[in-house]
């Protein structure tokens, strides 16, 4: 969601739509303003505040997507030294999430100070902050500083164990069969436990597995155009996805194969790239993680 990968204008343009989504949830959801907002449209408001938030399952299909073109664009890992890769995503991510943590502890401050709401943080301990500063405040159980940064978190957590994936692929895959084609199935089975077991369990909803199958969703649109196999990857995709649904439908999967299939048929038609226009849309889209970090202190 970072505003660096920001460069294809399809995929600016869901990112645009579902970080303004998030900020309607969180305008909904938290803050004194919501209170007062609720009466005006009750319904829309319920729906904003309950099920707009399923929007970040859009966000977790384009990290798929745009990890898998980084690492992996044919199926098998291609950075050289996957240590780098990770410090380098971990600072990007950290470096500006930090600087939002600090605003929201000064705006929160100063909303103590002025009123009492239940939806204003107290004031953080040392060890809160470490474990924000580690992405691990709610493996650890701590009360998150700001709205939403659990998804920063559960963002690097799919990043680790879909470079991890790939990395042990390559490590012992061309001792059995091609390195594209392990990787693609070691990614598979991962995908599958999280879709069919993980994601039906909420005590799993802290870990990257969770969440797993809604990436797994994005990486597949990039190999679709590149693994030509007779098996129909894609086509299998869907048709797991849809038997999931049948057993246990949940809307956040929905969504995320909705999503994917945006994506697949976005590249198909070639129109990934070029549309929609308009400097609007691009804008939105390329200030997603900045507008997605610094809304809520506002809001509050």
């Amino acid at each position: 969601m970072r505003a660096s990968d920001s460069r294809l204008a399809f995929i600016d343009a869901l990112k645009a739509v579902a970080s303004q989504l998030i900020v309607l949830h969180h305008l909904a959801f938290y803050g004194p303003m919501s209170d007062v907002a609720n009466g005006l449209a009750p319904a829309l408001f319920s729906w904003l505040s309950q099920d707009a938030r399923i929007a970040v399952q859009i966000f977790l299909v384009i990290g798929g997507f745009l990890a898998a073109r980084t690492l992996a664009p044919t199926g098998g890992l291609i950075v050289a030294n996957p240590l780098t890769v990770l410090s380098d995503r971990y600072f990007k991510l950290v470096i500006p999430y930090v600087a939002a943590i600090f605003l929201s502890i000064l705006c929160a401050a100063i909303a103590r100070s002025l009123m009492d709401h239940d939806t204003i943080p107290d004031p953080p301990t040392l060890r809160q902050m470490l474990a924000h500063v580690a992405l691990l405040q709610n493996i650890l159980a701590y009360d998150s500083l700001s709205a939403g940064v659990w998804y920063i978190a559960i963002d690097f957590q799919l990043f680790v164990l879909l470079l991890g994936t790939l990395w042990f692929a390559r490590a012992v895959g061309d001792r059995f069969i091609s390195l594209p084609v392990f990787s693609i199935l070691f990614v598979s089975v991962l995908a599958l436990g999280s879709l069919f077991y993980f994601n039906r369990d909420s005590d799993w909803d802290n870990w990257a597995i969770y969440f797993f199958c809604c990436l797994r969703a994005g990486h597949a649109d990039v190999l679709g155009d590149r693994v030509r196999t007779k098996s129909g990857l894609a086509a299998g995709d869907f048709c797991v996805v849809v038997v999931a649904l049948i057993i246990d439908f949940r809307s956040r999967i929905a969504v995320a194969l909705i999503t994917a299939l945006a994506l697949g048929i976005s590249r198909r038609w070639g129109f990934m790239e070029s549309r929609p226009g308009g400097k609007f849309l691009a804008y939105l889209g390329k200030i997603s993680y900045s507008v997605f970090l610094v809304h809520f202190p506002v809001l509050s």
